[in-house]
């Protein structure tokens, strides 16, 4: 938290002129490889405090205090820095850069948005983002970029946002990637629907359901089919807007509804039947792969004992077999799983319909693609270190340099 008595900052109006934080890829790669940041807060509080700092000062401190766990504090403190200026610039790792990319973001935690840092890393793009704010208008100057990119991903809160940049750009003549309408419809129970009868695909069904409802079937009056229309448990639930895991959890029975409603306080959930997806040595796989102009590529790829999979809690770095299978992964991408999954691939690139995107995935035990979420929020880096993770770098730079080319194609197009 913030010290008492700080001497408020000035507001800023003048949003030609782009603000530089540290920046989320920056201070993200310090703290995954366990710097101490502790002195580094120290300072930025220091500049708060003296009136010396900036608004990407307090844009500093909203990462930090984020990666430091309080996201509540640091999405505060983003919400004061917004007041001042809405218009930050990314470091960029050419002195001369050769495109310049406007990237429209929406106020929120570190997962709100699309870490284009990560994407853009050691390139020679130059990237600037704008925090769209719903009832305030765009500088005119924000259309005299190269081109835009919409990284708001798709959330019930972040719906006026969307709807406002869609108004805001619809007359601006540079390309803007991400239809900011399509990414509106990524909602886990719309995507399912926009799938229904792909290829070699298993989307399963997701309702949205008030707690009353979900109390009705915890409570004996109501059938999973009264909510899904069909299935019955095990179940999955989680709060709708909820990621990484937050109040998800596998319903195997009707008696468990009750101590999980009572453990919960959201008005509304999302529902879906469970799919069990451990392979023949009862291990779960679970896959991140990224869209980029409608080519897939590979992520990551996570294996665990339990369903509930994300990367750092599978022990891919204490396991080297496991390590060995998601190089394998990684290198025969193209010829073998892409190949494999192709009609279920490419019906997703077709109909999400989006430049870029991601998804979280993994393979049914008779052979289909299992999708699990579509969103163009999901993180994809190089932070793990090089020495246990050998073949990571490569595949990440193949997909960063296919990011690029893809800005620098829609560019080319508008010129």
């Amino acid at each position: 938290m913030m010290r008492s008595g700080a001497r408020a900052m000035p507001i800023d109006h003048a949003e030609d002129e782009a603000k530089q934080p540290i920046g989320i890829a920056r201070l993200s790669k310090l703290a995954f490889d366990g710097a101490d940041l502790k002195p580094l807060w120290k300072d930025l509080v220091d500049r708060y405090v003296s009136g010396a700092g900036d608004a990407a000062t307090l844009m500093d401190m909203a990462t930090l205090q984020q990666l430091f766990g309080n996201v509540e504090g640091g999405v505060a403190c983003q919400q004061q820095a917004l007041e001042r200026h809405q218009l930050y610039r990314s470091p960029c790792a050419a002195a001369t850069p050769a495109l310049r990319l406007l990237a429209l973001a929406a106020p929120g935690d570190i997962g709100t948005n699309t870490p284009l840092e990560f994407l853009i890393d050691g390139s020679d793009v130059a990237l600037d983002t704008f925090y769209v704010v719903p009832g305030r208008g765009l500088p005119a100057s924000l259309a005299n970029y190269d081109l835009a990119i919409v990284t708001v991903g798709e959330s019930d809160a972040n719906i006026p946002v969307l709807e406002a940049i869609a108004r805001l750009t619809a007359g601006w003549k540079i390309p803007v990637l991400n239809d900011p309408l399509r990414i509106a419809g990524l909602s886990r129970e719309r995507v399912p629907a926009l799938l229904k009868g792909a290829p070699g695909l298993d989307a399963p069904p997701t309702v949205r359901v008030a707690r009353a409802r979900l109390q009705h079937l915890a409570d004996g009056h109501a059938t999973v089919a009264d909510l899904l229309g069909s299935s019955d448990f095990p179940l999955i639930v989680r709060p709708v807007d909820s990621h990484a895991g937050r109040g998800l959890k596998r319903i195997a029975e009707r008696a468990e509804l009750a101590p999980y409603l009572a453990e919960r306080a959201e008005p509304r959930f999302f529902l879906a039947p469970f799919i069990d997806y451990s392979g023949a040595d009862g291990l779960f796989r679970k896959y991140r792969i990224a869209f980029i102009g409608g080519r897939p590529y590979a992520c990551h790829m996570a294996i665990a004992d339990q369903w509930m999979i994300y990367y750092l809690n599978a022990g891919m770095r204490e396991s080297a077999a496991k390590r060995a299978e998601e190089a394998q992964f990684m290198h025969g991408f193209d010829d073998e799983f892409a190949c494999r999954h192709a009609g279920a691939l490419n019906a997703i690139a077709e109909r999400i319909g989006l430049d870029y995107f991601a998804i979280d995935c993994a393979e049914t035990r008779d052979g289909k693609l299992l999708l699990f979420e579509a969103d163009i929020a999901m993180i994809v880096h190089a932070m793990d270190p090089a020495d246990i993770f050998p073949y990571k770098g490569p595949q990440m730079r193949k997909l960063f340099d296919a990011f690029v080319a893809l800005l620098r194609r829609r560019a080319a197009l508008a010129a």
